[in-house]
Protein backbone atom coordinates (compact mmCIF):
# COMPACT_ATOMS: atom_id res chain seq x y z
CA UNK A 1 0.00 0.00 0.00
CA UNK A 2 1.31 3.44 -0.90
CA UNK A 3 2.11 5.74 1.98
CA UNK A 4 1.56 8.94 -0.04
CA UNK A 5 -1.65 10.37 -1.48
CA UNK A 6 -1.55 13.06 -4.15
CA UNK A 7 -4.58 14.66 -5.73
CA UNK A 8 -4.50 17.24 -8.49
CA UNK A 9 -7.27 19.82 -8.58
CA UNK A 10 -8.18 23.18 -10.07
CA UNK A 11 -8.28 26.15 -7.72
CA UNK A 12 -9.71 29.57 -8.43
CA UNK A 13 -7.20 32.21 -7.51
CA UNK A 14 -8.92 35.33 -6.20
CA UNK A 15 -6.94 38.35 -7.37
CA UNK A 16 -7.19 41.99 -6.33
CA UNK A 17 -8.56 42.72 -9.80
CA UNK A 18 -12.21 41.68 -10.20
CA UNK A 19 -11.46 38.37 -11.90
CA UNK A 20 -10.96 34.78 -10.91
CA UNK A 21 -8.26 32.73 -12.56
CA UNK A 22 -8.16 28.93 -12.46
CA UNK A 23 -4.81 27.44 -11.50
CA UNK A 24 -3.69 23.83 -11.15
CA UNK A 25 -2.63 22.69 -7.70
CA UNK A 26 -1.83 19.47 -5.86
CA UNK A 27 -2.84 18.24 -2.43
CA UNK A 28 -0.44 15.79 -0.80
CA UNK A 29 -0.59 13.61 2.29
CA UNK A 30 2.30 11.43 3.45
CA UNK A 31 1.82 8.80 6.14
CA UNK A 32 5.37 9.52 7.35
CA UNK A 33 4.21 13.03 8.35
CA UNK A 34 0.74 12.02 9.55
CA UNK A 35 -0.40 15.31 11.04
CA UNK A 36 0.26 17.43 7.94
CA UNK A 37 -1.02 17.97 4.42
CA UNK A 38 0.56 20.13 1.76
CA UNK A 39 -0.84 22.15 -1.10
CA UNK A 40 1.50 22.94 -3.98
CA UNK A 41 1.12 25.48 -6.76
CA UNK A 42 3.18 25.32 -10.00
CA UNK A 43 5.52 28.15 -11.11
CA UNK A 44 3.02 29.92 -13.43
CA UNK A 45 0.59 30.31 -10.51
CA UNK A 46 3.06 32.06 -8.18
CA UNK A 47 4.51 35.55 -7.98
CA UNK A 48 8.07 34.21 -7.79
CA UNK A 49 7.72 31.93 -10.81
CA UNK A 50 8.76 28.86 -8.78
CA UNK A 51 6.69 26.07 -7.28
CA UNK A 52 5.30 27.04 -3.89
CA UNK A 53 4.15 24.47 -1.36
CA UNK A 54 2.36 25.18 1.91
CA UNK A 55 2.27 22.56 4.68
CA UNK A 56 -0.36 22.75 7.39
CA UNK A 57 -2.37 20.55 9.73
CA UNK A 58 -4.68 17.96 8.21
CA UNK A 59 -7.06 18.76 11.07
CA UNK A 60 -7.18 22.42 9.95
CA UNK A 61 -8.30 21.39 6.47
CA UNK A 62 -10.87 18.95 7.87
CA UNK A 63 -12.33 21.56 10.23
CA UNK A 64 -12.31 24.29 7.58
CA UNK A 65 -14.61 22.50 5.14
CA UNK A 66 -17.40 22.70 7.74
CA UNK A 67 -16.65 25.99 9.50
CA UNK A 68 -14.01 28.72 9.82
CA UNK A 69 -10.66 27.35 11.02
CA UNK A 70 -7.19 28.74 11.54
CA UNK A 71 -5.77 31.97 12.92
CA UNK A 72 -2.23 31.77 11.55
CA UNK A 73 -0.64 31.64 8.13
CA UNK A 74 -3.29 29.30 6.72
CA UNK A 75 -7.02 29.82 7.20
CA UNK A 76 -9.84 27.70 5.80
CA UNK A 77 -13.59 28.33 5.66
CA UNK A 78 -16.68 27.22 3.72
CA UNK A 79 -17.89 29.53 0.96
CA UNK A 80 -21.34 29.12 -0.56
CA UNK A 81 -22.43 25.79 -1.95
CA UNK A 82 -19.58 23.28 -2.42
CA UNK A 83 -16.71 25.77 -2.23
CA UNK A 84 -14.04 26.14 0.39
CA UNK A 85 -11.76 29.15 0.72
CA UNK A 86 -8.14 28.65 1.69
CA UNK A 87 -6.14 31.78 2.59
CA UNK A 88 -2.35 31.78 2.69
CA UNK A 89 -0.88 34.68 4.67
CA UNK A 90 2.77 35.62 4.03
CA UNK A 91 4.88 38.79 4.44
CA UNK A 92 4.45 39.39 0.69
CA UNK A 93 0.66 39.39 0.97
CA UNK A 94 -2.34 37.09 1.07
CA UNK A 95 -3.26 34.50 -1.53
CA UNK A 96 -6.87 33.34 -1.58
CA UNK A 97 -8.04 30.27 -3.46
CA UNK A 98 -11.46 28.68 -3.86
CA UNK A 99 -11.58 24.88 -4.06
CA UNK A 100 -14.51 22.54 -4.59
CA UNK A 101 -15.41 21.17 -1.19
CA UNK A 102 -16.21 17.80 -2.73
CA UNK A 103 -12.60 17.50 -3.92
CA UNK A 104 -11.28 18.36 -0.45
CA UNK A 105 -13.62 15.85 1.16
CA UNK A 106 -12.50 13.13 -1.28
CA UNK A 107 -8.86 13.88 -0.46
CA UNK A 108 -9.54 13.85 3.30
CA UNK A 109 -11.42 10.54 3.02
CA UNK A 110 -8.43 8.99 1.24
CA UNK A 111 -6.08 10.32 3.94
CA UNK A 112 -8.44 9.00 6.63
CA UNK A 113 -8.25 5.51 5.10
CA UNK A 114 -4.45 5.71 5.12
CA UNK A 115 -4.16 7.12 8.67
CA UNK A 116 -7.33 7.40 10.76
CA UNK A 117 -7.75 10.72 12.59
CA UNK A 118 -6.67 10.36 16.19
CA UNK A 119 -4.19 7.60 15.36
CA UNK A 120 -1.52 9.75 13.75
CA UNK A 121 0.86 9.14 16.67
CA UNK A 122 0.99 5.44 15.74
CA UNK A 123 2.61 6.35 12.41
CA UNK A 124 5.37 8.62 13.75
CA UNK A 125 8.95 7.38 13.44
CA UNK A 126 9.93 7.89 17.07
CA UNK A 127 13.42 6.47 16.55
CA UNK A 128 14.05 8.77 13.61
CA UNK A 129 13.03 11.78 15.69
Amino acid sequence: MSTVIEQAFQARLVASAPRMETVPATLRYDREDPYAVSMAFPPPATLEGVEVSWAFARELLAEGVDGPAGIGDVRVRPYGYDRTVVEFHAPEGVAVVHIRTSELRRFLERAQRLVPAGREHQYLDWEGL
